[in-house]
């Protein structure tokens, strides 16, 4: 059976060592143990004109700042309470103590020493040959967590302002969203979005949640805030829905890279939303940007990650430009570390590119590898993520296809002949059967 060895990323300080029963860890201060503790949660009601406010029978939420200023979300809420939680230890480590640099090169590939991520614990078992897996409540997730590392719930308000609420009710029957810290940072305000935690989803995009994160990047106002998406297979090391943020002042190398527009004949004159491939860039991947709402946005990108997912093709999604600009980067890196496919040189950095990495912010783990980092060494290692340019473009035409932006091709035989995907239904499966993680 293949295997990869691989160390965890631990984002709660409630996440279980893997010689105990996850029930051992998760005490009475967890979010999923009693939904009254989770309601006392600020709130921030974010505006969602496009959508009409539903009526609510709830009680009014106490203590309203209606209309807050444009740099309340990001600066006094939500790195504030993040900084507040510093305050109180609950980090594994200080990462604004983390030495960081612009790598010298035509690309600006930023790295980072921060030693604070390697962890040595008893390795678990974690597949990846299926980006698509059933929640397991035996595993940790995020009900686990303790209330004191969640900032607040962020919920659709409804109307053209968004309000804030030093505390608002919450039915059982109505799982909130909550953003709660990282507790292993990558950089400065790391945070996870958590779509209806209580409902246990598994990680999977689907338009509400994707959706839920543009609204995130739209209220923060800031084109240094980003957010993220990995897949599983694509290092998505939880299995339970959840999106990644931080603030970094200054630009990630793929947001600087060069595009082709891709020619679409049809969808594109209906939502506005922009389609393009990246140029001079290791990682193949596309970029959605425009669209005449955020819905629109998020409707067309979601469609391919669900297309993606369908097809068992791990992908990773940057979220930029305060929400009007998607980058997608299915990527094929576990697979080829299942083949033996990476050079050992790579593997011993225990470097696992997600979304992140990706985007060109280098996070290393040795001195050694951040002292000696060159652009050619971040391109080597993000070359080894992408798709060929042959099975890039059989996948960016079925994506096409599946999001209503091209006919669909006249002759399917040999495209899926040529693939081994299937047309109608789209089925694939790239990732060799039988790949296991070791994290």
């Amino acid at each position: 059976m293949l295997t990869i060895k691989r160390v965890p990323t631990v984002v709660s300080n409630y996440q279980e060592d893997a010689a105990e029963p996850i029930d051992a860890v998760a005490g009475p201060n967890a979010l999923g143990h009693c939904c009254l503790p989770v309601s006392k949660l600020p709130l921030y009601a974010f505006k969602n004109a496009p959508k009409p406010l539903k009526p609510s029978n709830k009680s009014k939420p106490s203590a309203s700042k209606e209309d807050p200023p444009s740099d309340y979300f990001l600066n006094t809420l939500l790195l504030g309470q993040w900084e507040d939680r510093m305050s109180q230890g609950l980090f594994r480590y200080d990462v604004t103590a983390c030495e960081s640099k612009v790598i010298p090169g035509q690309h600006g590939f930023i790295a980072q020493l921060n030693e604070g991520r390697h962890l040595k614990k008893r390795p678990t078992e974690f597949r990846v040959d299926r980006v698509l897996q059933p929640f397991d409540p035996q595993k940790f997730n995020f009900t686990k967590v303790g209330q004191e590392e969640v900032l607040f719930r962020f919920e659709a308000g409804g109307g053209r302002r968004s309000h804030y609420f030093d505390s608002a009710p919450i039915k059982e029957s109505d799982p909130p969203n909550v953003v709660a810290i990282n507790v292993s940072p990558i950089e400065y305000g790391h945070v996870l979005l958590i779509p209806r935690v209580l409902e246990c989803l598994p990680q999977r995009i689907d338009p509400d949640s994707l959706l839920l994160a543009l609204h995130m990047a739209e209220e923060a106002g800031s084109p240094y805030f980003r957010l993220g998406y990995n897949s599983l297979g694509a290092f998505a090391t939880i299995n339970h829905l959840h999106f990644q943020a931080y603030f970094m002042s200054a630009p990630f190398p793929v947001e600087k890279a060069p595009t082709e527009r891709i020619p679409v004949t049809k969808g594109e004159s209906e939502n506005g939303v922009k389609v393009s491939r990246l140029l001079n860039y290791p990682v193949r991947g596309l970029v959605y940007e425009g669209g005449k709402t955020l819905e629109d946005l998020s409707n067309m990108v979601s469609g391919a990650c669900i297309w993606l997912q369908e097809n068992n093709i791990p992908y990773n999604v940057l979220i930029s430009d305060l929400g009007n600009k998607i980058f997608l980067f299915p990527q094929c890196y576990a697979e080829k570390q299942a083949l033996g496919e990476v050079s050992q040189e790579l593997l011993d950095t225990q470097v696992n590119p997600a979304v992140w990495e990706i985007s060109g912010h280098m996070v290393l783990k040795r001195r050694k590898d951040y002292d000696d980092a060159t652009e050619a060494y971040a391109w080597r290692l993000l070359a080894e993520v992408s798709l060929s340019e042959e099975r890039f473009k059989e996948v960016e035409a079925y994506i096409l296809e599946a999001i209503g932006m091209v006919e669909p091709p006249e002759v399917e035989g040999d495209i899926a002949e040529a693939t081994g995907f299937e047309s109608s239904p789209p089925v694939a499966a790239p990732i060799p059967d039988g790949c296991l993680v070791l994290q």
